[in-house]
């Protein structure tokens, strides 16, 4: 592990030129975290085309803060942009538990379709709402098919395991999440659950050629074909008929319960996982817990045409809300792989290898991570190295 500031600028540029890392240093950190355009084929191997700058060369971006600590993150990104000097505006949507009817629904597909691109907090969907999730409402409306998270180590974050290097990738628009539900008599509710062949094979394929793009070795296909033998046996088979189009990466096909169990006791045996829409909700979930939690996981829904970046996890942060000790980490990650996204590399690689300093040589660590830091001192922290970096 790093031992702080002596090794600063060479160690971090080495984070980012290595994205294969099967054992995990602070050199190889960074690189898992980068390269978040995977090639734009037709092939549903990546995210939508880059959006366009117009005017002078600025990007238009949809904000959308949600709910818990969405909004104060959201304005320690603004404030980093400001000092890195990202040529971004930002049109910003109110979407949460205030502001959740068809209208503001929406102006929020409206916006999103309009600039191509989001930055979003969750929103929050109550267990006694009368509305769906309407986070997931955005992903069917817009086709963003994949959710791509990046569940690696962190070098001086303490954790049960180390050297964990997964990427999941999640079925977006189908499975549980249809939002088809309906009562048939008093008592008795059928809540339906979609799977495609269409929509299995899109997914397997993004997820093989992510593992072919980015010098992966196996992707593991997570199931329940032994009891859902028609809806999870679909899908799995799908991604058995694909998996033939590549021989060079390995295939294993595994049951979700045992998945789980395996995800908390040998996780380094997983390198890319491709799953439908709830298994990969609850896998993500673990995932990010085992690497330090839902501050440091970003996450990115991508589809043909437009992308969506947010924290890995998906959780708002309703209880810890202004009271200046969530981890603004994972969105500010989010927030660089969106620059990366729409064409601005250097940018992005200023913010993210200053977020990465924070943590791994300043050791500036919110209470999540067993630190003392507020968010102000780790924002304050992160638009240092970026003010001493544009400086040179």
């Amino acid at each position: 592990m790093a031992s702080g500031v002596g090794r600063s600028a060479s160690v971090l540029r080495a984070f980012v030129s290595n994205f294969s890392l099967r054992t995990l240093s602070n050199e190889h950190f960074l690189s898992g975290l980068r390269c978040v355009s995977c090639l734009h084929k037709r092939g549903y191997s990546t995210p939508a085309p880059t959006v366009r700058a117009q005017y002078g060369g600025r990007h238009t971006v949809t904000l959308m803060a949600g709910d818990g600590v969405g909004p104060e993150l959201m304005g320690h990104v603004k404030q980093v942009f400001r000092y890195a000097g990202v040529p971004v505006d930002f049109e910003e949507i109110r979407l949460d538990r205030e502001h959740n009817d068809s209208e503001a629904f929406r102006q929020a597909l409206l916006a999103v379709k309009r600039n191509g691109t989001a930055l979003k907090g969750s929103v929050e969907t109550g267990i006694d709402s009368p509305t769906g999730s309407l986070n997931a409402q955005l992903r069917t409306e817009l086709d963003l098919f994949a959710s791509v998270i990046k569940v690696q180590s962190i070098p001086g974050v303490q954790t049960r395991h180390d050297n964990i290097d997964v990427v999941i990738i999640r079925e977006n628009t189908e499975g549980e999440y249809s939002n088809l539900e309906h009562e048939n008599v008093p008592g008795v509710v059928e809540s339906l659950k979609i799977i495609t062949a269409a929509k299995s094979t899109r997914i397997a394929r993004y997820a093989f050629n992510y593992a072919v793009e980015h010098g992966r070795k196996k992707v593991t296909a997570v199931h329940k074909a032994n009891i859902m033998k028609l809806g999870d046996g679909l899908f799995l088979e799908c991604c058995r008929k694909v998996s033939e189009e590549f021989p060079q990466i390995e295939f294993e096909s595994m049951i979700i319960d045992n998945c789980s169990m395996q995800m908390v006791s040998r996780p380094q045996q997983f390198d890319v996982m491709v799953l439908p829409n709830l298994y990969g909700n609850i896998v993500g979930n673990i995932a990010a817990g085992l690497t330090g939690g839902q501050g440091v996981v970003p996450g990115m829904n991508i589809g043909e045409n437009y992308a969506i970046f947010e924290s890995g996890t998906r959780n708002s942060g309703r209880s810890i809300a202004g009271k200046d000790i969530a981890n603004p980490a994972a969105m500010l990650l989010a927030s660089a792989d969106l620059l990366e996204h729409i064409g601005l590399k250097s940018h992005s690689e200023l913010i993210r290898d200053a977020v990465i300093k924070v943590i791994v040589e300043d050791k500036i660590h919110t209470p999540d991570l067993g630190g003392q830091a507020t968010t102000v001192q780790v924002v304050q922290a992160v638009i240092g190295h970026v003010r001493e970096k544009t400086k040179q």
